[in-house]
């Protein structure tokens, strides 16, 4: 079912439903599209932006896709870390996934319009993934530092469990933190202009269309991102504070070096998000300037997650290693699909002794290396 069907759902049943007596232009008929206007409406320019935004989408879903498919199919990733870094790559597919086919669509059309609850759906899924990926930010750094500060207990207290349980507060927690501000501004009545100044339904530009008093939702967005940016963004300094404090102990240089390495990367993306959050919504709409509003999202919406799998993931030991296996077997079926059956068997040989030399090899690297190092991927 898609996202539009979902929000129709909710809006037929009552619970979305805006007010159909007031929500009516000034020639007295009803709102039932808006315009997105953030583009130039340059044909060239159009062509340009379409094999930019569609070369970056694909990229996107095809990188973020191979982190969920390695993590689940490759038995040396069967670990907390990567449990979450493929919640976060399908964060990153479902966010750039609301926003970008339906851009790449209006490129394609005269009329840059989208439907009154297609821009809701929008809305509430942009907001529903971007809210989900701050929880996931303060799990994931939870993760690193019971992985750095407590290896031995490490197993005991991030459990398959704990990780599901974890993983679903972060999608209800969510949900429930941004239901409230969603319901109130789709009941609101919207009338006069419904052209949107900005490339999707964004909460401050849309809300500014409505004919009714939205200080009150203002104010719930506002105060539900700073207590979400300041709840997830001190768990993840404090977590991060502990975690250098465990790699300035560490006797080995090299050990040093490579726990910092991989913080740093952490830390990138973390600053990334939380930073467009602050900029963006976690202040009025009458404070926050017009050309952030329109310019920081296509960072968090578009840009992050393209690059979030290369920074958080794509860079480790481990997932590289994966990857090449992965090359590797699928090599391996695409010449044993060309040879006769007789020799099946000696493949598929090969194939054991070389798993039996990789098991064998990472028992013997495990003995020199230090607990942060195996959980580094280094």
């Amino acid at each position: 079912m898609s996202s539009e069907k979902i929000f129709k759902t909710l809006h037929y049943s009552g619970v979305l439903s805006h007010n159909g007596d007031c929500t009516e232009m000034e020639n007295g008929t009803s709102v039932t599209e808006f315009i997105l206007a953030r583009f130039p409406n340059v044909h060239e320019v159009e062509i340009l932006l379409l094999v930019v935004f569609l070369l970056i989408y694909l990229v996107t879903v095809l990188g973020n896709t191979l982190i969920i498919v390695l993590v689940y199919t490759d038995g040396h990733l069967h670990s907390p870390m990567y449990y979450f870094l493929s919640y976060l790559s399908f964060r990153e597919i479902s966010m750039t996934s609301s926003v970008v086919p339906e851009m790449l669509a209006n490129f394609l059309s005269e009329k840059k319009t989208i439907s009154f609850d297609g821009c809701f759906s929008q809305l509430f899924f942009s907001f529903l993934m971007g809210t989900t990926e701050s929880i996931l930010f303060a799990v994931t750094s939870y993760d690193t530092y019971v992985a750095v500060c407590n290896p031995l207990r490490h197993p005991s207290i991030m459990t398959s469990k704990v990780c599901s349980t974890l993983v679903l507060g972060c999608w209800a927690g969510a949900f429930v933190m941004i239901l409230s501000s969603l319901v109130l501004a789709a009941r609101l009545p919207y009338c006069g202009a419904n052209v949107i100044d900005h490339y999707f339904c964004d909460s401050a530009p849309l809300l500014h269309l409505a004919c009714a008093d939205i200080q009150l939702i203002e104010w719930i967005d506002f105060m539900v991102f700073w207590v979400l940016l300041l709840g997830s963004l001190a768990l993840t300094v404090l977590s991060y504070a502990y975690i250098n404090s465990a790699i300035f102990r560490m006797p080995s240089a090299q050990g040093r070096q490579k726990a910092f390495a991989t913080c740093a990367s952490h830390f990138t993306v973390v600053s990334l998000g939380f930073g467009i959050s602050i900029f963006v919504y976690a202040r009025p709409s009458h404070m926050t300037s017009v050309h952030l509003n329109k310019s920081l999202p296509v960072v968090s919406s578009i840009v992050a997650p393209l690059v979030n799998p290369f920074i958080f993931s794509l860079r480790k030991e481990q997932m590289k290693e994966a990857l090449k296996n992965a090359l590797h077997k699928g090599l391996v079926m695409t010449k044993r699909a060309g040879k006769p059956r007789a020799s099946s068997w000696l493949v598929l040989s090969l194939e054991k002794s070389e798993q039996d030399l990789s098991v064998h090899r990472d028992k013997l690297a495990s003995l020199d290396e230090t607990p942060w190092m195996r959980f580094s991927g280094a």
